[in-house]
């Protein structure tokens, strides 16, 4: 369970104190993710999602992710919309660290992938990137092709040490990538980490896309590229049907662009290199006595297995 920060009940009544929401019936730790602290929070006037924010999220971002549901929300897009305070902020604090209370969306996230909750994924993706396309703000994007490499860099060793022969593997595609990357194509605010575990499906429908805390200023098409990598594979195999559902719904709302297509490979590329430098490290530094399990490495270093085979974006589906 991914619970860094515990609260007491004590902690817990003074923070919903400051909230016209009511005093708390329950509240308990949920499962899912490695990033925060986030605790499923029920009271007489609803269910809620408490957040804490711990690890990569710098403070100072939080303004930003919060400005960014709030706009997804307001147009109707299958955001959670943060919960103000009686003093109107919609951020607070609670043990010394910064905290929101975001609303509760209802649906599961699905086990099984199958071609459908890929396309409804193309589609909110593309609907999104279109209704943030005048957002006023932006945050550079932390974890791109710097990040990644500054992540990776030191910890060839503990790649090689996964499997013999990854390191040089690793070091080659991030030259390949560095080379190919371009700074050129349509940006936008992007969500960046759309997995599985962060869109919940009610029956049929999408009905939610949560945990925006990597959310940036990138290209658009890097965003499509990262859905690729965590919804289009089954195993090491990249299944190209589910690509197609993807892609084809995504640009039936925004069409890509010839550039666009054209970097998608590379773009995939990246992305599974971002996730590989981020799995890696936190296999080696995940804290003592965190409930938390870090997730494997080795999945991502067996899709950039298949990007660095792929001989087109035709290979993805498009």
């Amino acid at each position: 369970m991914a619970v860094y920060t515990n609260l007491s009940s004590e902690d817990l009544a003074e923070l919903l104190a400051r909230y016209d929401i009511g005093d708390a019936s329950a509240c308990e730790g949920i499962a899912e993710g490695v990033e925060n602290t986030n605790f499923k929070l029920t009271t007489p006037s609803g269910r809620y999602i408490l957040t804490i924010f711990e690890k990569r999220v710098a403070e100072a971002d939080l303004p930003f992710f919060m400005a960014v549901l709030e706009r997804l929300a307001a147009r109707g897009l299958p955001a959670p919309r943060p919960i103000a305070a009686r003093d109107g902020a919609v951020l607070t604090r609670v043990k010394g660290k910064a905290a929101a209370i975001i609303a509760f969306l209802e649906g599961v996230w699905p086990r099984a992938v199958e071609l459908w909750h890929c396309a409804a994924v193309g589609d909110a993706l593309a609907r999104m990137h279109v209704a943030l396309s005048d957002f006023p703000g932006t945050r550079a994007n932390a974890l791109s092709l710097r990040g990644w490499e500054t992540l990776l860099v030191p910890r060839m060793d503990e790649a090689e040490k996964l499997r013999p022969g990854l390191a040089d593997l690793v070091r080659k595609d991030m030259m390949a990538v560095r080379m190919a990357w371009r700074n050129d194509l349509p940006r936008g605010v992007i969500h960046a980490d759309l997995f599985p575990d962060n869109v919940l499906f009610d029956g049929d429908k999408l009905s939610g896309a949560i945990d925006f805390y990597f959310a940036c200023t990138d290209a658009l098409a890097y965003d499509l590229a990262v859905c690729l990598n965590a919804w289009c594979f089954e195993g090491p195999r990249y299944d190209i049907e589910r690509g197609r559902a993807m892609i084809a719904a995504y640009e039936s709302v925004r069409p890509l662009s010839d550039l666009e297509r054209q970097m998608l490979p590379t773009l995939a590329r990246g992305a599974a290199l971002r996730f590989f430098a981020t799995r890696l490290t936190d296999w080696a530094a995940t804290p003592d006595g965190a409930t938390v399990t870090p997730k494997d490495p080795l999945e991502y270093a067996d899709k950039l297995a298949f990007h660095r085979a792929a001989r087109g974006v035709a290979d993805y589906g498009a």
